[in-house]
């Protein structure tokens, strides 16, 4: 870290920017956040967070071009104080002098302005496949990292909620497999500090919001590895978390402002009542409690009301991206902070990145729920969101009821995700919705569908196929399963090939069994195709009537169709395809995708038991 000291004519001088940033110096300005910034935003007004001794009481100043303190706002604690740059057009990259005066002496800090760079920063969008890691469980890179003086949470991976030692490099180190097995982007789990104690490994308690955890990497490590990855045709989506901090942030001993944390004394946990923004019957108590309470004890709840905080948690997300040169964002718990500062948020960062992608977490059975936080939604009570896209869990949990029930005696088992779908009206823009058949917080796929070979090979294919974004979690594409137990610390295993001691490595292969190399060639396969399928990416989605066991979809534009058939049964199908003609005109061959064969479109196509057919149609 650059850091320095300089005392001439009553001056103290430290150097406030770095890209490792913590304390400058005890006996000068302790933290200015964020340590620098850029020139170029469509918002020009800066805020800087300043933790020192009593500098409450000073003033501040500067004296550049196109840089102006445009007001000093004081905290409620003596040792912050928040200074606001008005930074022009015409300001040009470089540093500068911010100084602070009490009357009786002076303190200076070096601050830097860096210039943007045109296309850093990227997108996403439903020609993407995303690619979930849980970082301390995918690939252990750097052994060195894996105890760091001063953080109590030292690796054990006998212990399933302990950290096993994953990190940043070791995600580099297999890029490759990620870009060859057909991922677009990768979406990791929080990287920020957690200063915790046990069971903070999954990065959700953050410490320092401008800090990468030293036991995943550095600041600058995390800026190089999204370059690489871009190099090798993949984005980078943030986990970001605006909700709560870890109890062991460094302000929580000294808060800025006496409104800085929510419920600081009762530490009341939240209801969860995630239905209390829409339910016109809610209390006002069910409301507070579910907005203010803590997700957990050790997790604080911010309170996005205070003005200064809202700033803070803004501008920290922007630089972030910028500083990485983002793909995405995805923001853990969406409901639960306060959902007008949600609005802001997203919309400021939608203000400097027009054509970027973000995707928040709502965790609810119907889209009457999820829906209500999709940027251009007509919401009863006048709520206006900004926010591209949710994650579709309506959908998720509709198909996984589909995958592990019965075939009724009536109708058919499809007919939750039929009428699921057909509520799409309720999106202004399914096609921006994540889809996924697991994630870090709920049991694996092959887990779900009871270690069924066929089952799991039929949702690979509705999910590559829907309408949508696909996510897929690390050690779905060969079949990773955690039978008898839905503990995460199970579910986020570590990775085979992420560490020297595991028998199998999935990254080359070697000691992959035969399921579970299928599984993986099965998953390039489809992956890989998916790619160039820019009917999947962009077509339009018409969906047919389930009848029985079987679930048929079309994907279609003005030059291609895809027809997707699925057979839930025990038994062979032979399908009529007259009904189909609406979609299917007059074709008479298809190229099968899965078999990689042409095939002929009679009257009827016989369907295989528990399986899945990918046909482009040839017109």
């Amino acid at each position: 870290m650059k850091q320095f000291l300089v005392v001439a004519a009553g001056l103290l001088l430290t150097a406030c920017f770095s890209d490792e940033p913590g304390e400058v110096s005890r006996d000068g300005i302790a933290r200015v956040e964020p340590p620098f910034w850029w020139t170029g935003f469509e918002h020009t007004e800066l805020q800087l967070l300043v933790h020192a001794g009593d500098i409450a009481g000073y003033m501040a100043s500067v004296s550049v071009p196109g840089v102006s303190v445009s007001r000093v706002e004081q905290g409620d604690s003596p040792n912050y104080l928040f200074v606001y740059l008005d930074i022009e057009a015409s300001a040009r990259a470089g540093t500068f002098d911010i100084e602070f005066d009490n009357g009786e002496e002076r303190v200076a800090c070096t601050y830097e302005l860096r210039e943007r760079q045109p296309g850093h920063v990227g997108t996403y969008d439903s020609s993407d496949v995303i690619y979930l890691i849980t970082p301390d469980r995918f690939a252990n890179g750097d052994p060195l990292n894996d105890n760091v003086d001063g953080y109590e949470d030292d690796a054990d991976r006998n212990d399933d909620y302990g950290r096993h030692g994953g990190d940043l490099e070791g995600i580099r180190q297999h890029l490759d497999y990620i870009a060859d097995t057909g991922f677009t982007q990768v979406w990791i789990n929080p990287l920020l500090e957690n200063a915790m104690g046990k069971r903070s490994y999954h990065g959700y308690a953050i410490t320092d919001y401008y800090k990468v955890d030293p036991r995943f990497g550095t600041n600058e490590s995390y800026r190089k590895f999204v370059a690489e990855a871009k190099s090798k045709g993949i984005g980078i989506i943030m986990d970001m978390v605006a909700n709560h901090s870890g109890s062991g942030h460094w302000w929580m001993d000294d808060l800025p402002t006496d409104s800085w944390v929510n419920l600081p004394d009762s530490r009341m946990v939240t209801n969860h009542a995630r239905t209390t923004h829409q339910d016109p019957y809610a209390s006002e108590y069910d409301k507070s409690m579910h907005a203010d309470g803590w997700f957990v004890d050790t997790m604080p709840d911010l309170n996005q009301r205070d003005p200064l905080l809202a700033d803070y948690l803004i501008q920290n997300s922007i630089w972030w991206v910028e500083y990485l040169g983002l793909s995405g964002i995805r923001q853990d718990t969406y409901p639960y902070p306060d959902k007008h500062f949600m609005a802001e948020w997203s919309r400021r960062i939608m203000q400097e990145y027009p054509d970027f992608n973000m995707v928040g977490e709502e965790w609810s059975a119907s889209p009457n729920v999820t829906s209500y936080w999709q940027r251009g939604k007509q919401n009863a009570d006048g709520y206006v969101s900004h926010l591209p896209g949710v994650f579709d869990f309506p959908l998720q949990i509709a198909f996984e009821k589909v995958l592990t029930s019965d075939e009724p005696p009536w109708g058919s088992a499809w007919t939750p995700v039929y009428e699921l779908l057909g509520a799409d009206y309720l999106y202004p823009e399914p096609m921006d919705l994540v889809i996924m058949p697991d994630n870090h917080d709920m049991s694996r796929l092959f887990t779900q569908v009871d270690e069924d070979e066929d089952l799991w090979r039929m949702a690979m294919v509705f999910y590559a196929t829907m309408r949508g974004i696909p996510q897929i979690y690390y050690g779905t594409e060969i079949q990773m399963s955690h039978p008898g137990t839905g503990s995460h610390g199970a579910i986020r295993a570590e990775f085979p090939g992420g560490w020297p001691d595991h028998e199998a490595n999935a990254f080359t292969g070697a000691g992959l069994d035969d399921r579970q190399r299928a599984a993986l060639d099965f998953t390039r396969t489809l992956l890989n195709w998916r790619k160039s399928a820019d009917v999947v990416h962009n077509g339009d989605f018409m969906h047919f009537t389930p009848i029985g066991p079987v679930y048929a979809y079309f994907r279609y534009d003005e030059d291609d169709t895809l027809m997707v058939i699925l057979n839930h049964g025990e038994d062979e199908v032979d399908l009529d395809l007259a009904r189909f003609t609406e979609r299917l005109h007059d074709a008479t061959e298809a190229h099968d995708v899965l078999d990689d064969a042409r095939i002929e479109l009679n009257d009827r196509l016989k369907l295989a038991p528990r399986s899945a057919r990918l046909l482009e149609i040839t017109h």
